[in-house]
Parts: structure tokens; C-alpha cells; sequence
């Protein structure tokens, strides 16, 4: 809904000719008659109106037989006819589809239900007050069906900032807007194993939700209007603009459940976010200026239960005693006759290893003593199977240490944050005609912490000397958002022009802690800078319309420009933090040095253990610009017939051009049932993040070992080498029908609407290559210390379709009770279709199957719910309010190569619940619960527990996951508990 500033309008009536002007006054009020601030009233067919101050009080120019629409978020809008200059309105209070919305149309005044494509407005007044979930991704995740996010666990990056889709399509794949302006997308791609691997999103939870006066959500492609990244729709964010009102709302809450960590008792993840609201009027036509800022902190919580696997070897017995006895453990490794020594001093050695021990003569000899005879040890292979290379003595150096499985466990599930937000929504008219300057703007910092898996004592990539039992790296992630939008609007004879430019930047920092570089023995630091990324964007707009009431039943035409710079970064880590040191403590660039290994002969590793930096390579500056053009004509050929026309092109400095189109329709078929249908084309260009982002990370395969997986630009020589092909943007095609009815007798309002939507070239993140038996492969993977290599490609072309249903209900129990009802579904399905993209090289080297490989197919079509129903009751009064959500998530697949392993995850339903209690006219008390019965995802199976699958590994990865990290469905948290207190004072 755009800003409606208080203005004098000279107006034309058409119904009956030419009326005489007259000053329109009067007071809004709700059903109880108290003043309704901030209500927008418009002329019908025009830009032009106002909005009711403090006391609900408004006046406005208009001609007798002009129709004034009044509309306010959580009411039902109202057309009434002016007849006389005295006008009061009582609104009643019901389904937010009835707003005036910005997005999907560009005509001033068109409400959700007479739109041509589907578009929900969700009140966030209610959700911030009412309902459990603090941040904006999981405020949306529990509320809006066709969207979904979570958090992640044990993917670097990724959680810290949650991948978020619409309709089951990718994170990059949604446009997001603040009060109708482009917003800048996050800085981090994500590359580990999660939903939305190799895209890129926008951070929603940068912006304070409390800041947040209403979303509407846009399910249908939109590039055409938008450009590029609305192939799945688009999400606008409309900024508060209420002024003399201070809200200041604290919220408190914890995790309460079974599968809580024993030693917390039961409970963790403890969040508490503080948020506080106040507007000021500026001038006397209108004008704001509101403030929203936010501080919250959340724990972090662990659902493992306890390491399975082995965690000690021979030698690390033998470590530990030349340890106690003072012995200096980093010179053991190279000295036989203190290992012999020290070797007969561990109690629990039979007879047999002790006699091998005193029997070897060298390190050789060593070796073959402490390793597992009845399993050779290969040396090219780093160790990470302790049963299948090692002499596992776990059991028995747990007693001797006395320490427990659980001593080895990760952190699996919320990483730690603690950030603050500050927004400003700014509006002021410089005349009595219209024009208005205008701008928002926004600051968010947020520390995070996760770590990442343990390093046991056995691995090569645990110098012992410095960490004798291992440890749990940490990564602390830095996150920097800031954004300012500066426009000015007005009228330039009857035309309606809006000039804004908007300026974005992202940045994303790693610092890793508990940690080391393998390779650099004693001299390792144990935190280190590892450098990290920025994005930054600057859109300029030029948007024109007018709206003519004489043409046909209403015409409305828009056009206009944009100019887009983008900038994406990458910035070096320290030197110790990605290098891999020789022998001599030189970093190794050549193919001859020799590294530094462990006793057993396996290489040392470099970099900071569990996120190596950024190196001197992987630093980048890149930047492009794009130029773009529309063109939208939407017409009311008649009262019932609607026909909508968008034509946009877009060129980009680094791929070429594109234009788009699409056309949409609306057939009031009575005055309570419209059809509509939508067909339009689209485009998605590739970031500058798939084209440039270049690191090596260490990934775990499906049999839990480490890979030094090696990400590289399409433009590298590796890329050039494998048969890798240059970034092409995606293309789209979709097709939308459904109808909005309403039955006034009932109370009830529903939409119902399927799409269709092609996406060709679409943008994935590839599978891991191996360097085999081409020697300047080798060269370049040793140089990017790297085993594996993994490209962003257009490999596929996919198809989505999809069933989404939103049905409102309200009723009147009493004079003073309400009661409101809301259902809705989404049913989505994507499909890859067709062969894989893959080139005549990849062919002939039989790669194919690595360019996009299962688990890439899985994460794309079935790693999250592609069905979620959700049903809201709402019972209000006077003084209390009772808040019921249960929300169904559908079954999700284990994204895993293995076939045998694609485990399935059934259906859910999880129950939300609060009571609200309306202490005083200020002060309101809520409590309540997120999944009040305590609903978890289904258990990862073992191979044990299918024993009549072939070939069947275990999921739960000795014990790391009980739960799937790579499918979500609503998270592994469990029952949260919450407390709110909103003190209100106007």
C-alpha cells in the first residue's frame, strides 16, 4: 500500500457529469469507537488522498458521487459514496486480503482480492504479539504456507544466516522489496550440505520485525514488472508509519524438552529479544518519521547424544603417558626408544602389542606395531575409519582418562547469535499538491558462533601436542547489513513520477577459534582472521504512471527505468589461516615439497581447522551494472473484465540482454467471485557470487570422511580443464489460474490458485571431481589445497507446479468476542526434466553423474516440505486473547548419493499456543509455546535397523545425527516456552 499524504485534489466525476467540489470530513473509528490512526482514504481511480490523525479524524477535497476507499491493515476496507461533506466510518476489523496492496499491480488503488495474481497481506501487529517466533524467516516459516526457512546446523556459513524459498524454489529465486524498492541480497552463498546449496538469499532477519507494519507476499513470476530473481514471486515489506505511539515489547524463552542436553536439565536455546516503536509527526500535511530498534540474543542448543565412533588409537595411549610422565610428546613421534618406553607402560596392552612394540626398530616398524593388523594401513588415504587402519583402543583410554563419549560431541543444531537492528521509515510533503520526500533506511550487526565436527586425537588433523584430546572447532561469524533509500514523489501535470535510488551492502566475516593449522605443529595460533565477503548494490528508479477514469471502466499506465550497480567481494584471511606449511615450514606452492604428516605418515593439513581462509588467490574485487526498461498497462475494460500487460528489458554489462513479458486477467464473474489467470516469461540472472566465489572448505562425504573440497570459478583454468561451461542466466515460463470468492452471509473469504512454472539453465551447485591422473589438475588442486573441486553450472532444467489455498473466517460470539479462522495450503512438486546439461567432455570422462549428482537432485526436489497446511484461530475479547496455530509439514527426503540411504522423513504437525492477557490499556502480558506437544522429525535410521536393505549405511553418522541435517522440516529444537511483555503508550 503506497503512502497516501493529505493533499487538496481537484477531481472529475464521470457517473453523473460534472459535481461541484466540496471538503470531505469525518471520523474513522473500529467497531467499538475507538479512533482508528494512520486510516489510508483515497478517491477511487487516483492517487490522491489522506490519512486520519491521532483521533481518527480526516478531511479531504473530493466531488459529490466520488467514491472514497478507506483501508487499514487487520480491517476490512470500505467503499463509501461521498453525498454529503460530513462522512463518518465505522471499519470492522477482519481479512487482511481486502488491503490496498503495492506489490503485483501497479494500479493506486487495487486491493488483494481484485488482483489478477495471487497475493497475500499478512499483518504483523498480530504475529509480533501473539505468536512465538521472534525473527522474520520463522515468523513466515509458521505463517505463510508457500514459504519456507530453517536453521541449520553444521554448514559454515549458512548457520548463521537461513536459506529461505517460496513455492519450492531456490533462495535466489524470490525478490525481496522494502516498501516497494529492491532489497540487496546477503553476501553468503551457500555451499554446504543444506536446502538452497549454491544460492544465494536475501537475510531477512536482518530487518527488525517489529519495524514491519504489514508483508505482502506475491506468488506468481514477476520478472517482468521486477527483473530478474521474481521467478517464484516476490516478498514486499511495508515499514511502519505510526506516530505519537511507543511500543516497547520483550520477549523470553527457552527450549523445554525431552531431548534437551541431560546436563542443562532439560532445557537450552534460551532467546530473549527486546524491540521498541515510536513515530513522530513532522509538519502539519502528514509527514513521520518512525523508529524501530531491536536487540536479541539466542543460545545455542545440542541435539546429539553421544559420539559412537572411535576416538583413540595406540599411539595416543602411548601420547598420553609420555605426556604424564613430562615427557614433551611433540618430539614422540620421531623417537622409538621412548615409545618403547612408554609403550610398555600402557596397562591395558596385551602381551602380543607389547611384544610387537619392543620388536620395532624404526618408525616403519613402529607403525606396522600400532596399527590394526588384521586391516592394513593404506598411508595415501587419511585416516578418519579408527576400526578399519587403527588399533582402537577407545574404550579403554576413555577409563584411563577418565573422560566420556559425550566428552567428544559436536554442537548439532541452533548456533549461538546475538545481534541488534535499527530501522527508520521516514515520510515528509513538501506542498499541498502531492509531493513527497521519502526514505528508509537500516542498520543490523549479529555475532554468531557455531562449530563444527570434532577432531578426534586419532586424525591427522589434531596435533596432539596442542590438543591432546582433540577439540571442537568454533567458527564466530561477523555480519554487517546496511541499507538507505532516498526518494522523492509527486505529480508533473497529471502524471504521478517517483525518482528513488537505494543503496545496500552486505558483509560476512570469519574468525575461527578453537582451532589450529596442523601443518604448523607448536607454532600453530589457535584463532585466526580467515578474510570473508561483501556484496554491495546501488538501484536508481525512474517509476511513471497515470490513472485514467474516463478510459474504458479505469486505465492505469506505468513505465519507467532502472539503473543497478553491484560489487561482490572476497577478502584474504591471514596467511596461517589457509596455507599448507612443508617439512622446512615453507608454504607449499609446488608439487615437490613435501608435507609435514602425522605418526601414521598421513599429510598434515593446513589452513585454520574446520574453515580454512580466504587466500591471496581467492581475493577478488568484481563488480557489473544493468539498465533496465518496463512498460504496464493495466485496464478495467469493464467493471467485471480485468487485463493486465508488462513488458520489461534488461540488459547486463557481463551476459547480454533479456526482455520478459507478461500477461494477467481478472473476471469479476459476480460481485463476490473473481477468476484469474497470469502467463508471463522470466529470468533469473547468475550472482556475482556463482560467477566469482572461489574457497576451499572441508565437506563431509556420506561415509563421514573429510574432503578439502575446493570451490572454483567457471572462468578457472580447473573449470576450462574438467569441461566445466561458462554461467548463462536461467529462463522461466509460468502459468497461474485460481479465484478469490467470498461469501458475505459467512463471513468467509477464500483464494485458491495452481501454477506452473519451467525453468531452463536452471543454476546448481555441481558435485565433488577428483583430480585423477591429469598431473596439472593435481597441480592446481595442491595449489587451492584442495582434494576435491565443485562448480556453480547450468546443469538442469526444472518444473514446479503447485496448489495454494488461503481461506479467512470471522465471526462475532458476543458483542465484545471475536473469533477468526484462517486456512492455508500449499502442494508443490519440482521435478528436474530432461537430460543433464552436461558437456561432451564430462561425457566422454563419464562425469556426468558428478555434474549433478542424487543428492543435489534430492536437495532440489525433496529436502523440504513441498506440502504445509496451516490453521489459525484467533479468539480476542476485551481483555484476553487466545492464540492456536497447528501448522502440517509434509514428509522430506535425506539428500545423500547413497540410493539405499535416501531415508524418508514422514509428516508432522506442530502446535502453537498463547494466552494474552490485556493487563491495562498499556501493558499486555502473553504467554505461550511453539510446539507445544513436543514434535520432533522423524529419527535417522542405522543400518541395523534395515537390515533387509542391501547395501544400507547409517545415516546418523555414529551418532552425530539423530535427526537430518540436510532435510528440514521445522527444526530439531523442540517445545519452546516463551514470556512477552508490550507496553503500549499513545
Amino acid at each position: 500500500m503506497k503512502r497516501i499524504l493529505p493533499s487538496l485534489i481537484l477531481c472529475l466525476c464521470f457517473a453523473y457529469g460534472f459535481s461541484q467540489d466540496i471538503t470531505v470530513s469525518g471520523k474513522v473509528t473500529d467497531e467499538s469507537g475507538e479512533p482508528l490512526v494512520g486510516v489510508s482514504i483515497t478517491v477511487k481511480g487516483t492517487t490522491q488522498g489522506t490519512t486520519t490523525d491521532f483521533d481518527g479524524n480526516y478531511a479531504i477535497d473530493a466531488a459529490m458521487g466520488n467514491v472514497l476507499l478507506f483501508s487499514y491493515v487487520g480491517f476490512e476496507s470500505k467503499q463509501v459514496t461521498v453525498s454529503s461533506a460530513g462522512l463518518d466510518v465505522q471499519l470492522e476489523s477482519g481479512v487482511a486480503l481486502e488491503n490496498v496492496v503495492v506489490v503485483g499491480s501497479r494500479n493506486p488503488a487495487r486491493t488483494a482480492t481484485e488482483t489478477a495474481v495471487p497475493v497475500d497481506v499478512i499483518d504483523m501487529k498480530e504475529l509480533t504479539s501473539q505468536g512465538p517466533q521472534v525473527n522474520l524467516n520463522q515468523i513466515l516459516n509458521y505463517v505463510a504456507p508457500s514459504f519456507s526457512s530453517n536453521t541449520q546446523t553444521i554448514s559454515d556459513g549458512t548457520d548463521h544466516i537461513d536459506p529461505a524459498s517460496l513455492r519450492g524454489l531456490g533462495p535466489d529465486q524470490v525478490l525481496v522489496l522494502i516498501n516497494g524498492k529492491r532489497r540487496h541480497t546477503s553476501s553468503l552463498i551457500n555451499v554446504n550440505g543444506t536446502f538452497g546449496r549454491g544460492n544465494v538469499g536475501t537475510d531477512l532477519n536482518a530487518i527488525p520485525a517489529a519495524a514491519i507494519q504489514r508483508i505482502e507476499v506475491l506468488r506468481d513470476g514477476a520478472a517482468a514488472q521486477y527483473g530478474s530473481d521474481a521467478i517464484a514471486g516476490v516478498i514486499n515489506i511495508v515499514l511502519n508509519k505510526n506516530v505519537n505511539e511507543l511500543t516497547v515489547t520483550a520477549t523470553t524463552g527457552a527450549n523445554f524438552s525431552r531431548n534437551a542436553e541431560e546436563q542443562t536439565g532439560g532445557i537450552d536455546g534460551a532467546t530473549t529479544n527486546i524491540s521498541a516503536n515510536y513515530g513522530l509527526a513532522l509538519g502539519d500535511k502528514g509527514g513521520f518519521i518512525n523508529f524501530t530498534g531491536d536487540f536479541d540474543y539466542r543460545d545455542d542448543y545440542n541435539r546429539m547424544k553421544e559420539w559412537e565412533g572411535g576416538i583413540f588409537n595406540a599411539y595416543n595411549s602411548i601420547e598420553y603417558v609420555a605426556n604424564a610422565n613430562g615427557y614433551d610428546i611433540s618430539d614422540l613421534f620421531t623417537d622409538v626408544d621412548a615409545i618403547k618406553q612408554y609403550g610398555a607402560q600402557v596397562p591395558y596392552f596385551d602381551t602380543d602389542l607389547k611384544a610387537r612394540i619392543a620388536g620395532a626398530n624404526s618408525i616403519n616398524d613402529m607403525r606396522n606395531a600400532l596399527k590394526n593388523y588384521q586391516n592394513p594401513y593404506d598411508p595415501v588415504t587419511e585416516q578418519s575409519d579408527y576400526n578399519s587402519y587403527f588399533y582402537d583402543v577407545t574404550d579403554e583410554e576413555l577409563a584411563a582418562r577418565g573422560l566420556q563419549r559425550t566428552d567428544f560431541n559436536m554442537r548439532v543444531g541452533q548456533s549461538a547469535l546475538r545481534g541488534g537492528r535499527f530501522m527508520a521509515n521516514f515520510s515528509l510533503p513538501l506542498d499541498d499538491n502531492g509531493t513527497e520526500l521519502y526514505s528508509f533506511a537500516g542498520i543490523s550487526s549479529r555475532a554468531g558462533n557455531s562449530a563444527g565436527f570434532y577432531r578426534m586425537p586419532g586424525e591427522a588433523r589434531t596435533y596432539t601436542p596442542a590438543y591432546i584430546n582433540g577439540f571442537l572447532p568454533e567458527i564466530n561469524s561477523k555480519i554487517k547489513d546496511r541499507s538507505l533509500s532516498v526518494g522523492i514523489k509527486g505529480k508533473i501535470n497529471e502524471w504521478n513520477v517517483d525518482f528513488s535510488n537505494t543503496y545496500g551492502r552486505n558483509s560476512f566475516d570469519y574468525e575461527i577459534s578453537n582451532t589450529s593449522n596442523a601443518s604448523m605443529l607448536n607454532a600453530s595460533p589457535t584463532r585466526f582472521d580467515a578474510g570473508g565477503f561483501a556484496f554491495t548494490q546501488n538501484t536508481t528508479n525512474l517509476d511513471i504512471n497515470r490513472f485514467y477514469e474516463d478510459v474504458f471502466a479505469g486505465l492505469n499506465i506505468a513505465f519507467g527505468a532502472e539503473h543497478r550497480f553491484e560489487k561482490y567481494e572476497i577478502t584474504e584471511g591471514e596467511q596461517a589461516s589457509y596455507v599448507q606449511y612443508d617439512v622446512n615450514g615453507i608454504p607449499i606452492t609446488t608439487d615437490t615439497q613435501q608435507p609435514r604428516t602425522d605418526f601414521f605418515g598421513s599429510p598434515r593439513p593446513g589452513g585454520s581447522q574446520v574453515f580454512p581462509g580466504f587466500s591471496e588467490t581467492n581475493a577478488l574485487e568484481r563488480d557489473r551494472t544493468s539498465i533496465a526498461g518496463y512498460f504496464d498497462v493495466e485496464a478495467d475494460l469493464t467493471e467485471r473484465f480485468l487485463v493486465s500487460l508488462a513488458s520489461r528489458f534488461e540488459n547486463y554489462s557481463d551476459f547480454g540482454s533479456t526482455i520478459n513479458f507478461k500477461v494477467a486477467t481478472r473476471v469479476k464473474a459476480t460481485d463476490n467471485l473473481n477468476l484469474r489467470a497470469a502467463l508471463n516469461t522470466g529470468f533469473r540472472a547468475p550472482s556475482l557470487h556463482q560467477l566469482y566465489f572461489n574457497s576451499t572448505s572441508t565437506v563431509f562425504d556420506n561415509q563421514g570422511n573429510p574432503q578439502e573440497v575446493g570451490t572454483f570459478a567457471n572462468d578457472s583454468r580447473v573449470a576450462k580443464l574438467l569441461g566445466i561451461p561458462d554461467l548463462k542466466e536461467e529462463t522461466s515460463k509460468s502459468i497461474s489460474v485460481g479465484f478469490t470468492a467470498k461469501l458475505p452471509e459467512a463471513n468467509i473469504t477464500f483464494t485458491v490458485d495452481g501454477y506452473f512454472v519451467a525453468i531452463d539453465d536452471r543454476i546448481v551447485y555441481t558435485g565433488q571431481f577428483q583430480p585423477g591422473d591429469n598431473e596439472e589438475l593435481q597441480l592446481l588442486f595442491n595449489q587451492a589445497n584442495a582434494s576435491r573441486a565443485a562448480f556453480f553450472s547450468n546443469a538442469i532444467d526444472t518444473e514446479s507446479k503447485g496448489l495454494d489455498m488461503v481461506i479467512t473466517h470471522k465471526t462475532y460470539l458476543s458483542d465484545n468476542v471475536q473469533l477468526k479462522n484462517d486456512l492455508s495450503a500449499t502442494l508443490s512438486q519440482t521435478r528436474r526434466v530432461g537430460d543433464i546439461k552436461a558437456s561432451q567432455v564430462l561425457e566422454d570422462a563419464g562425469l556426468v553423474e558428478t555434474y549433478f549428482p542424487e543428492e543435489s537432485r534430492i536437495y532440489l526436489e525433496e529436502a523440504v516440505p513441498r506440502t504445509k497446511v496451516n490453521l489459525t484461530n484467533n479468539l480476542t475479547t476485551d481483555r484476553f486473547n487466545v492464540f492456536l496455530r497447528n501448522v502440517f509439514f509434509g514428509k522430506v527426503t535425506e539428500a545423500t548419493n547413497v540410493i539405499e540411504n535416501q531415508q524418508e522423513f514422514g509428516t508432522k504437525i506442530v502446535t502453537d499456543l498463547s494466552f494474552g492477557y490485556k493487563v491495562s490499556d498499556a501493558l499486555t502480558l502473553t504467554v505461550g509455546a511453539n510446539n507445544l506437544f513436543d514434535i520432533y522429525p522423524d529419527r535417522a535410521f542405522t543400518g541395523d535397523s534395515q537390515p533387509d536393505v542391501p547395501g544400507i549405511q547409517n545415516n546418523r553418522s555414529s551418532g552425530r545425527f539423530d535427526w537430518s541435517r540436510r532435510a528440514q522440516q521445522f527444526g530439531v529444537g523442540g517445545r519452546f516456552l516463551f514470556a512477552r511483555l508490550s507496553f503500549v503508550l499513545k
